[in-house]
């Protein structure tokens, strides 16, 4: 006996409902992540020689990702 699907099948994207934020939150937002990588960024470049191999990346890649600008 065949059966049969009596709603038929949704993408996601329909599932959820997707919003875009309020254009002050999402600026609040922007500024929270500049922040937020900036002192990562600070923390990387104050790791000594033994920390880094622990999370295995060397010092020029350090150095590198301690070079980028904020917005990167």
């Amino acid at each position: 006996m065949p059966t049969y699907d009596l709603y038929p099948p949704r993408t996601y994207s329909t599932w959820r409902t997707r919003h875009e934020p309020h254009p002050f939150v999402a600026a609040f937002l922007l500024i929270k992540r500049w922040i937020e990588r900036t002192r990562q960024r600070r923390a990387l470049g104050g790791l000594d020689e033994a920390m880094l191999r622990d999370i295995g990346i060397t010092r020029v890649e350090a150095s590198r990702e301690c070079e980028k600008p904020f917005w990167r």
